[in-house]
Parts: structure tokens; C-alpha cells; sequence
């Protein structure tokens, strides 16, 4: 993860303001910087979406592929993730030094959709047992400034709502055999109900208080994090606590909260962002450096 240096007059300084419910950049302790979300940037992939939050910019691209179900669940398809830590984003990830990071990122997510609440799977099998649509999401890290996983979450939701996936038709061969043909026409295609998928909240303790969306400054002054996936309904699918230090059993109770709270909060509006940004169509603006 990247680090930054904080001198013990600016960990004062930010302990103070964090304590008043005001931070360094003017915000309160449970409010997000500003959001920019992009979809359909890449154009080699089923769906994709740029997300920059502050300045931590993701870019997250699916590739829909047709594989075999796992034999635990014959009748679903599944995802895979895979996290690049760009040396652009920081030198700290130069060479293999994003790599710890990046099967971090990568466990995280697995935990964050292993479950039936995220996405309906079942809508990705084509023939239990023998053909699913496996679906590989790769996450690109362009920038790191603090709260990688709130925006990687976001840019996921973004781009999975942004997949299309060709309708398959099977029919039998002369051995009986089951043959998969994909249709050619581009609307011809299947979309994915991101509704449930959750979004991270990951609040960091820092003082006596806790914050959302934390930069690298007050990621530096922190102790321990919790990391809290929450659906639109504010069912929680996953909680993980990262840091060395240690979370006391009523600081997790109201982190927890606050998690749900702002999770459920931030899926209304991103989801309208998205239906605004499809009813668009070609006449939608490309913005951003794939402008």
C-alpha cells in the first residue's frame, strides 16, 4: 500500500480537526471526496468503467468468456479478479512491489461476491454442469491517494452494470452433442442485475473517532481500518479489519454502523449516475485522459 510521511505536528493537527469533525480538506468525518465514474471507456472488453475518487483513479474492464461450471455449483457461473498495482499510480509499486497489494485486493473482492446476495450466477450458466459464462475482471490501479477499495468497488459496480454479454442459443449436432452459438447482432445481448452488488465502506480509526474515504495522510494517522461490503438493502457481505492496531468491541459496533449507513446512502445515487449515463447513448461526452 502506499505510504506517505506525517510529521508529529501534522498528526496532531489532523487528530484535532478529525476529533471536531472537520478535516484537513474541509469535509466531515463520513463524507466522501468528489466522484467522477465513466463507463464504456475500453473498448476491447464486454463492459468497463473509469472511476477517479479524489485523486485515486481505477480502471476496471470484463471480459465475458464461455468456461466450465465448478463442480461444488454445476448451475452457476462464477467471476475471477485479477488487480494490477500500476508503477504509475506510485514508485512503490515498482518492479514486484504492488504484487503483495494486488492478491490483497484480489482475496477481497473473492470474499466481497462469494455469496448469494451479490449477483445472481445463476443467470450465467448456459448448460448445467457443461458451459457457463466465466467472468474475468481485471482492475487497474492508475493513481493511489488512500480508500483503494471503496473506489475499486464502485468502478466494478460501474462496469458490471456496463457489460453486455451475447445471448447463446445451444442446439444438437447430429451425435447429439449440444453445440453454443453466439449471436452476432450487438443488441442481441444479456444484461447483468447489479442492483444487490455491494459497495465498500472502509473507515479508518483515527483518534478517538472513526473516518470515511480516509486519504493517505489520515491513513497514516490511523491504527486499524475496517473494511465493510454493504447492498443497496444494507445487508453486510463482508467485513474485514486491516492494521496493526487493535479495534475495541464498541468502536466495531459503531464502525459497523456507519458503514451501513453510508453504503446504503452512496447506492442510490450512483446507480440513477449509471441509468443517466446509459439513457445517453453515443450522444454521451467522453471525458478524462481516454477522451
Amino acid at each position: 500500500m502506499a505510504t506517505v510521511q506525517v510529521s508529529e505536528a501534522e498528526k496532531v493537527y489532523i487528530l484535532h480537526g478529525v476529533r471536531d469533525d472537520l478535516r484537513v480538506d474541509g469535509r466531515g468525518c463520513d463524507d466522501y471526496r468528489h466522484m467522477e465514474i465513466e463507463t464504456d471507456v475500453v473498448s476491447n472488453t464486454d463492459g468497463s468503467a473509469k472511476v477517479s475518487l479524489g485523486h485515486t483513479d481505477v480502471l476496471v474492464g470484463v471480459k465475458a468468456e464461455i468456461g466450465k461450471p465448478k463442480p461444488c455449483v454445476p448451475d452457476e457461473g462464477y467471476l475471477e479478479f485479477f488487480v494490477d498495482c500500476s508503477a504509475n499510480a506510485t514508485p512503490e509499486f515498482e518492479g514486484r512491489g504492488g504484487d503483495e497489494l494486488g492478491v490483497e485486493l484480489s482475496n477481497t473482492l473473492y470474499k466481497v461476491f462469494r455469496n448469494q446476495c451479490s449477483l445472481d450466477l445463476k443467470n450465467l450458466c448456459i448448460s448445467p454442469g457443461e458451459h457457463c459464462w466465466v467472468l474475468y475482471v481485471d482492475v487497474l490501479l492508475l493513481q493511489c491517494d488512500g480508500n483503494l477499495f471503496d473506489a475499486i468497488s464502485v468502478a466494478i459496480k460501474a462496469a458490471l452494470f456496463n457489460t453486455k454479454i451475447p445471448k447463446v442459443h445451444l442446439s444438437e449436432n447430429e451425435e447429439g452433442g449440444k453445440e453454443i452459438e453466439l449471436s452476432d447482432d450487438p443488441y442481441d445481448c444479456m444484461r447483468l442485475n447489479v442492483e444487490n452488488v455491494p459497495c465498500i465502506v472502509t473507515l479508518c480509526k483515527v483518534g478517538y473517532r472513526h473516518v470515511v474515504d480516509a486519504t493517505l495522510l489520515e491513513k497514516a494517522c490511523s491504527v486499524a481500518s475496517l473494511i465493510i461490503s454493504v447492498t443497496h438493502k444494507g445487508m453486510i457481505t463482508c467485513v474485514r479489519k486491516v492494521g496493526g492496531g487493535s479495534l475495541d468491541p464498541e468502536s466495531i459496533f459503531e464502525m459497523t454502523e456507519t458503514g451501513k449507513r453510508v453504503g446504503k446512502a452512496l447506492h442510490v445515487p450512483l446507480m440513477e449516475l449509471l441509468q443517466k449515463e446509459e439513457s445517453l447513448g453515443k450522444k454521451r461526452p467522453k471525458v478524462g485522459f481516454l477522451g
